[in-house]
């Protein structure tokens, strides 16, 4: 069921790409219930601090911030619009009752979507999902 929206689809899947960049991890590679210990070679270290975590973890806070401002960028429809199909993905409610649920989303907006919108950890997925629902 399509249905026709103020906020592109492209938009959506460009926050979606947002999304999951903003929500990567640092270090995927210690596995669950690993202890994740640290040797050091007393050989590499030295007096002089190098900063390199401190780099990817200000990206990925960049990439958070970018994301919030998008989010603030859209008006209120638009806004509307992407909590409605994020609750759409997330099963919320049926694709069939979309327009109610923009309506929803507009009635229940209480401080800045972007605030919402990222403290839902499976954000991606849920735009992702409620795409697909909307067939779009």
């Amino acid at each position: 069921m399509a249905v026709d929206l103020t906020l592109s689809a492209e938009t959506v899947r460009l926050l979606i790409q947002k999304a999951r960049a903003a929500t990567e991890t640092l270090d995927d590679t210690f596995q669950d219930g690993s202890d994740h210990e640290i040797e050091f070679d007393a050989d590499t270290l030295s007096d002089t601090h190098h900063h390199d975590g401190l780099a990817e973890e200000e990206s990925e806070n960049l990439s958070k911030e970018e994301l919030r401002e998008l989010i603030n960028d859209l008006n209120v429809d638009e806004a509307a619009e992407l909590v409605a199909i994020a609750w759409t993905g997330r099963g919320d409610t049926e694709a069939s009752d979309f327009s109610q649920t923009v309506d929803q989303a507009k009635e229940r907006a209480v401080g800045a979507t972007s605030t919402y919108l990222l403290g839902m950890a499976l954000l991606a997925d849920y735009l992702e999902a409620g795409l697909g629902a909307l067939d779009l």
